[in-house]
Formats: structure tokens, sequence, C-alpha cells
């Protein structure tokens, strides 16, 4: 079954088609930046009854001439798919005749480098075809941990943050790119919406997901997306049974640990326990953002939030 993480992966391409040109840099190659694009049917099944899609395909139409990008999200490797990589290019040149290039996007190092393997099809003595992908993982997009940064490119923030999500700078990438959505203007809501979905979805079933959605919440309640109407919902359900203000404490207070079990941060039994037993959702906000930066602990408790004892 498709994953929502293997839909963010290309789906990023379709929203900013000149993303491949910016993120094909880090892999030392220099394609010309689209002045359109064209998003084609993803549909390569012939007459026959096999049905064969590609996940993204786009035509680039570039000052120097077209091409096809073929993307494709790699989860792990899979021997079966060099061959149907080969296929896909053989046949949308066909249908086409626009030069094709294929970008393999994967999360996980292991499979980007399995990705990247030049495969020869036919005889040793005479290849027949040559599969050259351009894979984009981990270590090919660099870590966008700076808001100002992020806010000249969010798209490629989205994609650093995706592809980093089981590195410990994801955090770090999540909270940059939280405040360069935050500065969008209000005309950029819908735009901020579909990024805030994709970021979602990349993250897939990791604590980093968590950590997206607590900053949603408490930074980006005011975007009107899927994913912030479900939180609001969530909340709602949660505070007709426990009550609004202790529900959301609960929550922000599950968020934290969560993070700083990311980040490495160790938490005594007696810190958690101040944790879970805060019931003010302002002091949680407080203690989840020194959380983002601190080192330890009494970092996140310093002077200036409530320094208690839980009762």
């Amino acid at each position: 079954m498709v994953s929502s993480s293997h839909e963010a992966l290309h789906r990023i391409f379709q929203q900013d088609p000149g993303l491949f040109a910016r993120a094909a840099r880090n892999l030392g190659v220099a394609f010309p930046p689209p002045i359109s694009s064209t998003e084609l049917s993803t549909d390569l099944t012939e007459t026959q009854p096999l049905e064969r899609r590609v996940d993204t395909l786009l035509r680039m139409d570039t000052e120097d001439g077209s091409f096809l990008l073929a993307v494709e999200s790699q989860g792990e490797p899979d021997g079966r798919k060099p061959a149907s990589w080969a296929y896909y290019l053989s046949y949308v040149y066909a249908k086409y005749r626009i030069p094709p290039v294929l970008l393999v996007v994967c999360a996980d190092r292991g499979t980007a480098e399995w990705a990247a393997r030049q495969v020869d099809i036919g005889p040793p003595q005479w290849p027949a075809l040559t599969l050259r992908p351009l894979v984009l993982g981990p270590d090919d997009v660099p870590v966008i941990d700076s808001p100002a940064e992020a806010a000249r490119d969010i798209p490629l923030t989205v994609l650093s943050a995706a592809l980093h999500r089981r590195d410990p700078d994801a955090d770090a990438i999540l909270n940059a790119l939280a405040k360069a959505l935050k500065g969008l203007s209000a005309d950029d809501e819908s735009t901020a919406g579909t990024f805030i979905e994709l970021m979602e979805q990349g993250l897939g079933k990791t604590p980093a997901a968590d950590i997206w959605r607590h900053l949603m919440a408490v930074d980006l309640s005011f975007f009107q997306s899927e994913t912030a109407q479900k939180l609001r919902a969530e909340g709602r359900a949660e505070g007709r049974a426990e009550g609004q203000a202790q529900g959301q404490a609960q929550g922000q207070g599950r968020g934290l640990l969560i993070l700083l079990g990311h980040r490495g941060i160790e938490v005594s039994e007696a810190d958690r326990e101040r944790i879970v037993g805060c019931g003010d959702p302002e002091v949680l906000t407080l203690w989840f953002e020194r959380a983002l930066t601190a080192t330890s602990m009494a970092e996140v408790f310093a002077a200036g939030g409530e320094t208690g004892p839980a009762e």
C-alpha cells in the first residue's frame, strides 16, 4: 500500500517544478530552471491488461529545450524496479518524443545508495540499455535550519525535512519551516496549507511527525489546512471528555516528552512528573519552544516559566 510519506516525496515536485533544478545542483548536475511546466498523465498502461504508473510525470520547458521529469519515491530496495524504470523511460520517450530524466527520491540512505547504481540491461558483451537515475537522498539535500533560509525556499525546506525526518536535525528544520510559514502573508494561506499537508505526509510515522503536529497546533493554528482542522476537532473531542484546558495541556505535555526523547535530552522521573503535572498550556508552550534548542532539562526549565514543583 502506498504511504502518505511516499506521496509527499514526489508531490512536492508537482507543487514547485522548479525545485528539481535547485535540488539537482546538490548532485553536481545543472538543469536550467523551467520557464513553464505541464503535469502529464502518470498512467503508462498498455492495451494489454497490465497497469504501470510512474509517481509523478512533468514536462519541463526551459530556454535550452524541453525534457520529461519522471519522479519516483522509493522506500526500500526492490530488485524489480530497475526494469520498471527502464520501461517508464522508454514508454514516455516513445509516446512524447521528448528526452526523459528519472529522479528517484529516497528518505533512507541505504535505499538511496542502492537506487543510484547504474544498471546495464542486456548481455555483458553489449548492454542494449543503461539506466542512470538521478537520486536525492538525505545526504544530497542540505539541512535547512535557518528560518531566513527556509523562507527563501519553502519547497526545498519541506524536501529537506522529509529526507532528514529520522535525523537529529529534523526538529531544527521543522522549527525553521514553521517560522517561515508563519511569516507568509494572509494571501498565501492556501499555499501554506498545501505545504503543511505535504510536510505531515512526508514525515510518515516518525517522532518528527509528532513534533510537526505540535508546532502546527502552537504556531500555525491560524492556517485553515485539513490537518489544522483535524487537530482542532481532536482538541474539541478531548475537551468534551476531559475539559478543554486539561486536554490541551495533556496533549502539549505528550508532545514535549516526544520532542525531548527525539533530541536525546535525559528526562528524569521528577522532570517527567513535572511536565505531566503542569496544567498551564502557556508554560508548556514555553518549555516546548526552549526544548527545540536546549541541551538539558535545566535549560528547558530556566527562570521565566513555571518553576515550582508539580502538585
